[in-house]
């Protein structure tokens, strides 16, 4: 498995998939031609149908310049290798072309020339749920130690106070998102009422307002970071920010509970899918869910099983999730679901911590399911909002 650092990524929203990683890969191709005249960039599949809603347009023109880029649009065009597939052309003062590649947006703001997985070294022996599990059993050891031996976890720290910080500035702003939706910020109202509710039933307007809260920052072109993607950013930072406040967790603690929750994300990103153009919203809000609730777990005081069984049901009740952003922004109904994952992370935990750990079907199980149904969802269903909420909306 790949190191943490490429699953906790810091950058701008509201897309991981068609902003953070788009930028990349312009900024890829520039090094390599740093005096090109000029360039043309062509988006297909899902990056082209949702691009506009996603600013990835403005965000690859950042990079290689407004008065120098052509953009061109193929939304019905789908490369084999992966359905957010990039090529980029560079030429020079006669239009000659000097350059060509082509890459591939492949989920969490990841970037390849293969449609696969980034090539980078591994930083885990671990291709499974399963052999996490069992190491952690015949070492006797926690989940996050494993992150310890193998890359520290006191970086995490620092991930844990962006999301804070994007946290807190989510709750501190009113107005309305940008886009044509015209969508109000809620995060801060939200927020206001939960907390003058009784104690014994704020719990789900609290975590809500802080999922909203980073939601809407990621749709603002907001700082956040991926978890596992930014259309899945609000989940795990509301449930963390929420335990941390109502538990008194320390801030070591908060790094601990990133790794574990690390670990189910990057199980899932190797043996499934955390891309909602490839698998739907179940590969980013499902995950995030499942991350979220493992998370919860050991915070709790959950043991290794009990942790993988909270990550199970997470992704299990999130199956078959489509995903079908209203107009290509990642607002409605994407900022709504983070909250009720958030939620759910945390009923999830609770759930296995009553258990004993065992179950029938395991993480690993879940995850194979996911991307099977994922790739059996007609493309409409895939981040191309052409079907679902996307074209009811349309519609009215």
């Amino acid at each position: 498995m790949k190191s943490l650092k490429e699953l906790f990524r810091t950058g701008h929203g509201p897309s991981s998939s068609h902003t953070m990683a788009p930028c990349r890969a312009a900024e890829m191709f520039l090094r390599k031609h740093p005096d090109a005249a000029g360039f043309e960039v062509t988006l297909f599949g899902s990056l082209a149908a949702t691009g506009k809603g996603h600013f990835t347009d403005r965000a690859i023109a950042s990079v290689l310049s407004d008065e120098r880029t052509r953009i061109v649009w193929k939304p019905d065009v789908f490369l084999p290798e992966h359905p957010n597939g990039m090529f980029f052309r560079a030429m020079d003062d006669s239009g000659s072309v000097i350059g060509e590649w082509k890459a591939f947006s492949v989920g969490g703001g990841a970037v390849s020339e293969d449609g696969r997985q980034e090539e980078t070294p591994e930083c885990y022996p671990f291709r499974s749920m399963d052999e996490v599990l069992k190491t952690c059993e015949d070492r006797g050891v926690p989940l996050w130690q494993l992150v310890e031996e193998s890359e520290g976890t006191a970086w995490l720290g620092d991930i844990y106070d962006r999301m804070m910080k994007t946290l807190d500035e989510g709750l501190a702003k009113e107005g309305v998102l940008p886009g044509g939706l015209h969508l109000e910020r809620k995060a801060r109202s939200f927020f206001l009422k939960a907390r003058a509710l009784r104690k014994d039933i704020r719990r789900p307007g609290i975590i809500a307002a802080y999922a909203y809260a980073v939601c809407e920052e990621n749709a603002s072109l907001g700082t956040v970071v991926t978890a596992p993607t930014c259309g899945s950013c609000g989940v795990l930072p509301a449930v963390l920010r929420y335990i941390q406040e109502t538990h008194k967790n320390t801030r070591a603690d908060m790094s601990r509970a990133l790794a574990v929750a690390g670990l189910i994300g990057n199980v899932v990103k190797m043996n499934g899918s955390i891309s909602g153009a490839e698998v739907g919203c179940q590969g980013e809000v499902g995950t995030a869910c499942a991350m979220a609730a493992a998370a919860a777990a050991w915070l709790f005081g959950g043991t290794p099983r009990q942790c993988e069984y909270a990550a199970e049901i997470g992704l299990e009740h999130f199956l078959g999730l489509t995903c079908d952003p209203v107009l290509g922004l990642v607002q409605i109904p994407c900022i709504e679901r983070n909250a009720i994952a958030a939620n759910r992370a945390v009923v999830a935990a609770e759930l296995a911590l009553i258990s004993d750990g065992r179950h029938m079907i395991s993480f690993d199980d879940v995850v194979r399911a996911m991307l099977a149904t994922g790739h059996d969802l007609p493309g409409l269903y895939r981040e191309t909002s052409l079907g679902g909420l996307a074209r009811v909306m349309k519609g009215r």
